[in-house]
């Protein structure tokens, strides 16, 4: 586990350009892993703050998959304190990148899969919204269910945001059992992007 505030002392923060040039050398690595050849706009960051900000209503924030942090940064601007937020990043330099460049954001690196385990008994119940930026759209359907049923472990009943290029829903909410609307659209990133909120259908 990586802690900003911990690191944030000797590790010089990133420049722009250098957390731009990691994007792209991760996207020609493994471009499915990243999603998106280009890290989300501004314009998609203020709207995924402002639907975390209305639905967790004060309590912890929890972003899986954050990159190089445009999102991230989103979040921070948009009122979010950093105690507040716990980010999840599997690769190892871009965890690093995001430690070294949000002091006072928990910076964890691991596998969003196993997010009970990551978080630990302080956070477990207690999130109030989780932000997804993994290219669900891309993975099978036993792997979605796989990480909506760890979301649920530690955000029960609260569901999750989840940013997409898709035209129409990434996700079939009838086969994964989730309720789902999308709660903001906009044109000004590249390509034109959606925030959806999931939620499991309550019997």
């Amino acid at each position: 586990m990586l802690h900003a505030d911990t690191r944030a002392d000797s590790v010089r923060s990133p420049s722009a350009l250098s957390r731009t040039v990691l994007f792209f050398r991760r996207w020609i690595a493994n471009p499915l892993e990243m999603g998106s050849i280009v890290p989300s706009s501004p314009a998609l960051g203020r709207r995924v703050a402002a639907a975390a900000r209305r639905i967790a209503a004060g309590a912890p924030v929890v972003e899986l998959g954050a990159g190089t942090g445009a999102i991230t940064r989103a979040l921070l601007d948009g009122g979010i304190a950093p105690a507040r937020l716990t980010v999840v990043e599997i690769v190892p330099e871009m965890a690093e990148v995001l430690a070294a460049t949000y002091p006072g954001v928990s910076v964890i690196r691991g596998d969003a899969w196993e997010l009970p385990s990551l978080l630990g008994a302080d956070l477990a119940g207690r999130v109030g919204a989780v932000v997804c930026g993994i290219p669900l759209v891309l993975l099978p359907k036993a792997r979605q269910l796989a990480l909506i049923e760890a979301i649920e472990a530690v955000a029960p009943g609260r569901g999750f945001l989840h940013y997409t290029y898709c035209a129409t829903s990434p996700l079939s909410r009838t086969a994964l059992g989730l309720e789902g609307r999308r709660l903001a659209w906009t044109p000004l990133n590249l390509p034109p992007a959606s925030v959806w909120h999931y939620a499991p259908i309550r019997n």
